[in-house]
């Protein structure tokens, strides 16, 4: 049952207060003006969830408010002055607890403003219980909107009241939040940003055309990401930055002889450089979000040892922070990228020199996978519980390469056949995944440790360190034991036949 109902144009404030009072022993309690400002991440995940986030400031009060999406009941509410930039920033409560989950490491950004005067009331009964609250807010752009608040005790009351003022004052209950609203007024489209790589090709299509599509999807997530990056708003635009980036260079260097060689080479060299730059900050960011799974890995006793590595982490990567926001600035990061996106709409030549250009793209795309995943069969078989850690490293790039291409091309297989084996292949990077990060995470913190002893951090400090250092190794070998069961998953004999049917022009 919805809780919120829009008053017909005709009907103003105070006609529907005085029709209202008719029929119930209505109390105004306050009349003030009011700013609604809204709060969501970049990527939209409290919208994704059926939550809104609003901070309703007036003179006398300022609460934050979050609401169901479709109903506008009110989840949980608080006394709060200001939104801080993370959930985990919030006292301990009920909004923290749902917010948190949600946001993860995601900043809670301003996503609408607006202002208007609110009533407040309290419906109350005979014995002058305050029975229901409602809430009558007067806009100058959208329809005055009503909002009930049940009360405990008297559910029964928001029925009541929510029939009369559909039946007989002909409100009706609205059909989309006032968020929605003020957001398709202003142009904004929620979940307008999604770092997933939706593209939808067409199996006929030039090579040469569908990889120019490819790169301009890619350019566009790194250009949204750009701001966020520079002034560190979280740490998943610079994630999602450096994806982006990372499949560019896939891309450059697997779709091969679609492009002019120079211009491959070029725009390969350019996309490895960005790599590199942002590299050391999002190590650091990484290090900063695991900070807790690193404390709480210890006995209890010794965790706050560790404190002084956190603000260790955290200078180096506000040092390197600066140094990657310069250069984004730079002269030759903003002319390259401009250059590559005024190549991407370049229209290709009708009779390029390029062996794949004219290619159909689906016929490209079979030979590539193909060929990355008859490689990845062949390292894995190679390696032993002898092997160096460097061939799991090489065989976790080759994965990479894979799981990029079918993003890329995902659209032109069947959905219910492809999306088995990319789950198959996740299982088996994972893997290699945690293999690498647990190596690489061991390595930078005995650096750390080093560099901390030498400015005579505590004794008690380094033992902390030495011990999530073998926590770390112990993951390792742990991640080792799992490849080996993931990869005999990925290549037993049903996964070869699956991926020869779909991939195999020549089957």
């Amino acid at each position: 049952m919805s809780l919120q109902f829009d008053l017909p144009i005709k009907l103003t404030t105070e006609k529907f207060i005085a029709q209202l009072s008719d029929k119930v022993a209505l109390k105004q309690v306050s009349r003030q003006y009011t700013l609604k400002t809204y709060f969501d991440s970049f990527d939209w995940r409290l919208h994704g969830h059926g939550i809104t986030c609003e901070l309703n400031q007036s003179r006398s009060s300022s609460r934050l408010v979050l609401r169901h999406l479709k109903t506008g009941q009110i989840i949980a509410e608080e006394e709060l002055d200001s939104v801080p930039a993370f959930s985990k920033q919030l006292k301990p409560g009920k909004i923290r607890s749902v917010l948190e989950p949600v946001l993860e490491m995601r900043a809670l950004l301003s996503v609408c403003k607006l202002d208007y005067q609110c009533y407040r009331f309290n419906i109350i009964n005979k014995n002058e219980e305050t029975i229901l609250r409602l809430f009558l807010e007067e806009h100058e752009l959208y329809n005055s909107r009503v909002s009930l608040q049940s009360v405990a005790g008297h559910d029964h009351a928001s029925a009541k009241i929510s029939k009369f003022l559909t039946s007989k004052l002909n409100l009706r209950p609205s059909d989309q939040t006032l968020l929605l609203a003020a957001l398709k007024l202003q142009g904004i489209k929620p979940k307008a940003y999604t770092s997933k790589l939706t593209i939808h090709l067409d199996p006929d299509m030039r090579a040469d055309i569908a990889g120019k599509f490819i790169y301009s999807h890619l350019l566009k997530t790194i250009k949204d990401n750009e701001q966020g990056v520079i002034a560190d708003t979280d740490s998943e635009f610079l994630h999602d930055y450096r994806i982006a980036v990372r499949k560019t260079r896939s891309g450059l260097s697997q779709i091969k002889g679609i492009l002019p060689e120079s211009v491959s080479a070029y725009y390969a060299g350019f996309f490895c450089w960005l790599g590199q730059v942002t590299s050391q900050t999002r190590d650091l960011d990484v290090y900063l979000l695991n900070f807790e799974h690193y404390k709480d890995s210890l006995p209890a006793t010794i965790r706050n040892d560790l404190d002084p590595l956190h603000e260790l982490l955290q200078a180096k990567q506000q040092k390197a922070q600066k140094e990657l926001a310069a250069k984004l600035k730079s002269k030759k990061y903003l002319n390259t990228l401009a250059e590559w996106e005024q190549y991407l709409k370049e229209p290709v030549a009708k009779k390029p020199p390029h062996p794949n250009a004219r290619r159909p793209v689906k016929e490209l795309a079979d030979l590539r996978l193909r060929k990355i995943y008859h490689r990845i069969l062949q390292k894995g078989e190679t390696i032993t519980d002898q092997s160096p850690a460097q061939a799991l490293h090489e065989l976790r790039k080759t994965c990479k390469k894979l799981r990029y291409l079918m993003e890329f091309f995902q659209s032109l297989y069947s959905e219910d056949r492809i999306k088995p084996f990319i789950k198959s292949l996740k299982a088996l990077q994972k893997a290699l995944g945690e293999f690498q990060d647990c190596e690489v995470q061991a390595d930078a913190l005995k650096l750390f440790r080093e560099e901390m002893l030498a400015a005579s951090v505590s004794a008690n400090t380094a033992l902390a360190m030495d011990l999530l250092i073998e926590h770390l190794n112990v993951r390792q070998r742990q991640a080792r034991h799992d490849f080996s069961e993931q990869f005999t998953a990925f290549r037993q004999p049903k996964n070869r036949a699956a991926f020869k049917s779909l991939f195999d022009a020549k089957s």
